[in-house]
């Protein structure tokens, strides 16, 4: 596969890689192009190798075959300081002591810890707080939080270090319901504000339709690609998610029939 480079820079590029675990073939011929400056969403159902595929991406799994291009590197650690990363369903151990502002510290370019003073680290801080949305939480306990502002916290680490790319698994997981759409309200604003590149795996069908820019259907190979009104129609949908498509109509119930909606306002063009 080769990146159309009149759409744009290239940021990610993934040509025939495939993943092994335990002996089992979990990916199988994946290619992708990602241009500087999308929203992409990974989909797919349990167990299809959505995050099995952000890891080869970063280098944290072994390819069996293929090769990956990150920010025009060959791999991953080579540009490490413009990728930020945040991993799927990650709890602070409740003997973690350190408060929301000391745990955020400990990324942020030049701090020398612990000598370093508060006043200054509260500089950078407080202003990467307010976008996030915890300015609230410096002073709390990292072991206190709940699992959405753990989450926020999350993000606003990976960006201190003022990253091209971000890439989050799951980023509402921990997150309650009526907090999902504020939650990703708040990543589109990052991804406008900071002209980031962002690819993300998400099981939230109405946000993707909302804040992806393209969409990859992916079940152990990549079953379509495309824009969120192409990819999230009903014949798409029961196509990549099978049996599991009941479960996702439950729990995105009012997100699916807005989808649904907008595809008959626009006849969108099967690709799957």
């Amino acid at each position: 596969m080769t990146c159309h480079k009149h759409k744009g820079e290239t940021a990610v590029e993934a040509e025939g890689i495939s993943v092994r675990l335990g002996g089992k073939l979990v990916l199988k011929s994946i290619d992708l192009c990602i241009h500087k400056g999308e929203a992409i969403a990974l989909i797919g159902p349990n167990g299809a190798g959505k995050t099995t595929l952000l890891k080869a991406l970063l280098g944290l799994l072994p390819l069996e075959t293929g090769r990956v291009s990150i920010l025009g590197a060959k791999s991953a650690s080579d540009v490490a300081n413009r990728i930020g990363y945040v991993p799927q369903r990650l709890f602070a151990d409740p003997s973690f002591a350190l408060s929301v502002r000391e745990f955020l510290a400990l990324n942020q370019k030049g701090v020398v810890w612990p000598w370093f003073s508060r006043k200054k680290v509260d500089l950078v801080l407080e202003k990467i707080a307010e976008e996030i949305g915890i300015s609230g939480l410096l002073s709390r306990a990292v072991s206190e939080l709940s699992g959405g502002q753990f989450q926020r916290v999350m993000i606003a680490f990976a960006l201190l270090k003022e990253p091209e790319i971000l890439f989050m698994d799951e980023p509402t997981s921990g997150v309650d319901a009526p907090g999902e759409e504020s939650f990703y309200a708040m990543v589109g604003e990052i991804h406008r504000k900071r002209h980031l590149t962002v690819v993300l795996v998400s099981h939230d069908l109405s946000m993707v339709y909302k804040h992806a820019s393209r969409v990859y259907a992916l079940n152990r190979e990549i079953c379509c690609q495309g824009v969120p009104e192409e990819i999230l129609k009903g014949e798409n949908l029961e196509r990549i998610f099978g049996q599991e498509l009941s479960c996702y109509h439950h729990h995105h119930c009012h997100g699916e029939k807005s989808i649904e909606s907008e595809e008959r306002k626009k006849g969108g063009q099967e690709v799957c």
